[in-house]
């Protein structure tokens, strides 16, 4: 429109409001037809647009109203509503097609298998920092039920740790907690709880049903053989979870069977208890090969020493605790999840490979070390086996002698003469080192001999050793 470019021109050259009115009765002199077409276009769509927006204001009013009749008609009450005053849908997403959707991520990777995790009932006994996490991932994966057992409540120092709990449920039985929540993110899963806790009398009733897994969870130390017993001799696969409290090293955590441990605490006596019940394998486990230091039992006023049982949750059960970081239980109860999920769809080429460190040369030291003690010692049985030979070896010493670092020809002998072999009398030299070591007679004073620093070294490795010892021996 060629008007438009010579109204602005002629615009620039404007110094008054007369100039103004001359200018524009000339361009409407001189362009009828065009002003007359441009007004009308300008009309039209004035008219359109008012048309467009009060269709789309009549089409909301509409919607609105029938939004209210349908909200007085319907059920919707208060406790229906999301915490933002929206409709909660947990309630309503359970058709076939919303259930696929959600599970789509886990068929995409699991196949045809998936059905038969989507079949599956696995039973979780106890709900705290471990249970909680493990129970949360299979729900997530879609089993069919879940059964939590546990007889305990939600406290304030849960919250670091347990899967789904918050300040308002503190007080409130922790399968219950954990029910509630759980209804929120898969309400087609089935949850069963009960707030029990299990022993030798209730064993039969709370794991009926002909569970596809269970998982232990538990602290006590009883409870957990019992547990382990009973599903190894009914033959209902078990997975049990070890020492999670005092550990922080998330590399160290392992699933292997219970004969293939090392390293920690509470396994080695788990191991211990089972073989007395002539069991010795075929129990899988979660645990960490970490070597728990630096830590101590957390406090018990002074008032509750005398009374501490009193202060326990239920007789036999501690009443002091070890600190535990929240990361460690949830990792444990992920891996746990994990490896039933992989061993119920029987996903292909899925072997735990346990942490088998150094095992040969774990042997070859212990028999080296036997082989010693019957020439030097006249004694021929020991408490040592490879496993605490590892740790002997590789967490207390490194792998490197006691007197000149590191060597390739090590081996073990006692520290002290006078004294038993055991974890706080055995030290790693190199060969030629124990040799003359072992011919020093009794009566030598070992500080005078090796000097200050090796000796005080030694002394404080072996009273770290002790008291570790006698904390583990306290919890377990």
């Amino acid at each position: 429109m060629v008007f438009i470019p010579e109204c602005v021109f002629i615009y620039s050259k404007m110094k008054s409001l007369s100039d103004i009115v001359d200018t524009v009765s000339q361009v409407v002199e001189k362009h009828p037809n065009t002003i007359q077409y441009t007004a009308t276009a300008i009309t039209a769509s004035v008219i359109t647009t008012c048309g467009i927006l009060s269709y789309q204001s009549k089409q909301r009013k509409l919607r609105s109203k029938g939004l209210k009749e349908q909200l007085k008609n319907s059920e919707l009450h208060s406790r229906d509503l999301t915490s933002v005053g929206t409709a909660s849908l947990h309630n309503s997403i359970i058709d076939k097609e919303s259930i696929e959707q959600q599970l789509s991520l886990n068929t995409a990777f699991l196949g045809t298998r998936s059905k038969k995790l989507r079949d599956s009932f696995v039973i979780v006994v106890g709900a705290g920092g471990v249970g909680s996490w493990a129970a949360l991932l299979l729900l997530r994966a879609g089993v069919r039920k879940i059964r939590i057992i546990d007889f305990d409540q939600v406290t304030l120092s849960s919250l670091n740790r347990h899967a789904v709990a918050i300040l308002e449920d503190v007080g409130t039985p922790k399968v219950r907690c954990i029910k509630k929540h759980f209804a929120a993110i898969a309400p087609f899963v089935e949850v069963d709880e009960r707030v029990e806790l299990l022993n030798a009398t209730n064993v039969n009733e709370l794991l009926e049903g002909q569970p596809d897994y269970v998982i232990d969870a538990i602290d006590n130390i009883n409870t957990k053989i019992d547990l382990i017993s009973y599903c190894y001799n009914k033959k209902l696969p078990i997975i049990s979870s070890m020492g999670a409290g005092a550990k922080c090293d998330p590399s160290r955590i392992q699933i292997a069977d219970i004969s293939e441990t090392s390293e920690d605490p509470l396994a080695r006596t788990v191991r211990k208890k089972l073989k007395k019940l002539g069991i010795e394998e075929g129990v899988a486990v979660a645990y960490s090969t970490e070597k728990p230091h630096h830590v101590k039992l957390l406090p018990l006023e002074e008032e509750k020493v005398e009374d501490r049982e009193e202060f326990s949750a239920l007789p036999d059960f501690r009443a002091r605790i070890l600190p535990v970081l929240g990361t460690i239980p949830s990792m444990f109860g992920m891996s746990i999840a994990q490896h039933i999920i992989l061993k119920l769809t029987e996903y292909p080429n899925y072997d735990p490979l346990p942490i088998k460190l150094r095992d040969g040369l774990y042997t070859r030291l212990h028999r080296e070390l036997m082989t010693r003690e019957a020439k030097t010692f006249g004694e021929k049985e020991s408490t040592l086996d490879a496993r605490d030979i590892a740790h002997i070896f590789e967490y207390m010493w490194h792998g490197k002698s006691v007197l000149s670092g590191p060597n390739d020809k090590l081996t073990l002998t006692r520290w002290n003469r006078s004294k038993p072999l055991g974890y706080l009398n055995t030290v790693c030299m190199t060969r030629t080192e124990a040799n003359e070591h072992d011919k020093l007679p009794v009566e030598t004073d070992l500080k005078e001999h090796y000097g200050k620093q090796v000796y005080d070294s030694l002394m404080k490795k072996f009273d770290n050793e002790q008291r570790l010892e006698e904390l583990w021996d306290y919890v377990i």
